[in-house]
């Protein structure tokens, strides 16, 4: 069995590294033609759903965790974004990072990445407009973010080295404990268990794998190997979806620090949009 665990654990660590890699150099190398600046006078000034596309957008070029998206909602309320535009960027950053959702391409087929592109992009634009609608600007505490950069314009093939480095070093370790995990349920756990009592139309596994989801720190790149092997055990997509959306978007860490710049309505609102934006996306999963 051990024998078995280590070697798939080689095949998919492999894999990813390669992927991952070569994507996030790639990244980084553009990340210098993106006019950050132009973006946020777009979000702040320009029609609400240009403006909600726009934060999409910004969303999608500044792959970050959870906790790293604090610093620069904090940056955007300070530059009076409109607060609708500001919680559809807080939702939506953590989940729509490029480099993931091309290993979810590649590792569980396009036509996954795809549905999960656009169902957590249409979601957090909802939340983030009915969180507007019901009042909740007047929940935000005023804080004055410390330390924030924007990013840097330029187009280096050093600088995507180092950055490529950089995110090697914080997101790399949480990648290759997914591909232990991974191969461990490939190579320990018998594919009858999990097809028996996590995989079929069980309606009520979307739900707790959202519950389960939302107190764990787990970046996308720990759960791509992990469900890449559930789904080929049995597993339903649904579920699975699930965790992942609502792993990435909240997490005992994160709710910390939103704490500290968000009153406890908005907090508790924050939790139950997650839960929503990862349970529905879980069921649009078992439709499509």
């Amino acid at each position: 069995m051990w024998s078995e665990v280590f070697h798939s654990f080689l095949s998919i660590a492999i894999e990813l590294t390669v992927l991952f890699v070569g994507i996030s150099f790639l990244i980084n190398l553009f990340q210098g033609l993106i006019p950050y600046e132009k973006m946020e006078r777009l979000m702040g000034k320009s029609h609400p759903l240009v403006s909600a596309l726009v934060a999409l957008g910004f969303a999608f070029i500044t792959p970050f965790c959870s906790c790293s998206t604090i610093p620069v909602v904090v940056n955007l309320l300070n530059k009076k974004i409109r607060f609708g535009i500001v919680m559809i960027f807080l939702f939506s950053s953590p989940v729509l990072d490029p480099t993931i959702i091309t290993l979810m391409a590649a590792v569980l087929g396009v036509k996954v990445a795809a549905a999960y592109t656009v169902i957590t992009s249409i979601l957090s634009v909802i939340i983030g407009f009915a969180l507007e609608e019901f009042g909740f600007e007047e929940q935000i505490k005023n804080v004055v973010v410390k330390g924030y950069e924007e990013p840097i314009k330029k187009f280096q093939l050093k600088a995507a080295l180092l950055e490529t480095l950089q995110l090697m070093k914080s997101v790399y370790p949480y990648l290759l404990i997914g591909a232990f995990i991974g191969a461990f349920i490939h190579g320990a756990v018998p594919t009858s268990w999990i097809s028996t009592f996590m995989g079929g139309d069980k309606w009520w596994l979307v739900p707790i794998a959202a519950i389960i989801g939302i107190p764990l720190y787990i970046r996308l790149s720990t759960m791509i190997p992990i469900s890449q092997i559930m789904i080929a055990k049995g597993m339903a997509l649904g579920p699975v979806m699930a965790l992942m959306i609502s792993s990435a978007g909240a997490s005992l860490p994160e709710l910390t620090l939103l704490n500290s710049i968000f009153k406890k309505k908005l907090v508790f609102a924050f939790v139950g949009s997650v839960f929503t934006m990862s349970t529905l996306s879980g069921f649009l999963f078992y439709i499509i």
